[in-house]
């Protein structure tokens, strides 16, 4: 006679759920924002109005439109410096297209088309002339800054009244236009990631390119379309920057690069290559957001505000490290400072 076990499914507990919906990392961080926000109201109880929380995203649109793209930029191992130039010419470019006489939404597509021209212009260069991202991309940075004056003599470029509510529309009064699409670009963004062949490849080749090129990846293709997606991205930042303001600068977003690459890092998005988070970015990038309104509501220093975001990118960049194993140097120094103590003593 022989007996059987039943099994009795269980039902997750919300934790579980959590995990499953969002991953470790994005929990973690979702926790933090959580806590850091119910201490400031604490402090400032304006701090999570309705209308706080709509301006506090709308502020967050822009870089948080990028780090979408710098995710799948870090994730193939490699980096994009200039974003925040491109993200001027894109904007530029579309106003002086409109001044020109363009209809208003051609000249838009224009402006998102021009960044990804210099995505792709990036993209061929590191690939076909093997040159670090680092360098291209820096290179890039003047070079779109220099554009821009050149096509706007250093003058502001007035933006059509029709694409005026990209920037400074709300649904029902309440949501800025902007945050729908942030929010959009986020969920198809991870989609792309985790569900599609593309996402699969740009995790593959930044995990490891020489197994992934000898599985039959087109590494350099996947390359190059990684690096358009994040200009494309960047021009779709410019359009949305640019209605906020009512124009484009040609000195709009100066210094974004570094929040945007804080934003992605933050999320979990790894300097190593392979690994990295859509969801993530976004959270990194309402936190950043979080701060900086927190340190205005509360008047505190801006000294401090940018001493404190820059102790988040450090502690980030570390937490990344210490979950590669790659702090072993840490500890060991860590140990043989305690021998010598113990030895002392």
């Amino acid at each position: 006679m022989t007996t059987s076990t039943v099994t009795v499914p269980t039902t997750p507990t919300l934790g579980a759920r959590l995990r499953r919906m969002f991953g470790q990392q994005e929990l973690g961080l979702l926790l933090l924002i959580i806590v850091l926000a119910l201490l400031v109201n604490a402090a400032n109880d304006r701090f999570l109005s309705p209308t706080n929380i709509a301006n506090l995203l709308q502020t967050v649109t822009v870089v948080g439109i990028i780090a979408v793209g710098m995710t799948f930029v870090l994730i193939a191992k490699e980096i994009d410096l200039s974003v925040g130039s491109v993200l001027a010419l894109s904007a530029v470019s579309a106003g002086y297209l409109y001044s020109l006489g363009l209809n208003p939404w051609l000249a838009m597509i224009a402006g998102i088309i021009t960044g990804g021209l210099c995505g792709l212009v990036v993209g061929t260069i590191v690939v076909f002339g093997k040159v670090s991202s680092f360098i291209v991309t820096l290179g890039m940075l003047s070079v779109a800054r220099g554009l821009t004056q050149l096509i706007t003599g250093g003058l502001p470029q007035q933006m059509p009244a029709e694409l005026k509510f990209i920037g400074q529309g709300r649904v029902f009064e309440i949501v800025p236009v902007s945050v729908i699409i942030f929010i959009a670009l986020v969920v198809i963004g991870q989609f792309v990631l985790t569900r599609t062949v593309f996402g699969l490849r740009t995790t593959a080749i930044g995990d490891n390119d020489t197994a992934a090129r000898l599985g039959g990846i087109p590494v350099s293709g996947t390359r190059i379309a990684v690096f358009v997606l994040i200009g494309l991205l960047a021009g779709v930042a410019g359009i949305v920057y640019s209605t906020q303001v009512g124009v484009a600068e040609a000195q709009a977003a100066q210094g974004y690069e570094l929040d945007v690459i804080a934003a992605a890092v933050i999320g979990g998005a790894s300097l190593a290559g392979g690994r990295g988070s859509i969801i993530g970015a976004f959270l990194g990038a309402c936190l950043l957001g979080l701060l900086r309104n927190a340190f205005i509501l509360l008047s505190l220093s801006s000294f401090l505000q940018q001493v404190s975001i820059g102790a988040v990118i450090i502690l980030a960049a570390l937490f990344d490290q210490a979950r590669q194993g790659n702090l072993g140097s840490f500890r060991s120094m860590g140990a043989s400072l305690r021998r010598r103590f113990i030895s002392r003593r």
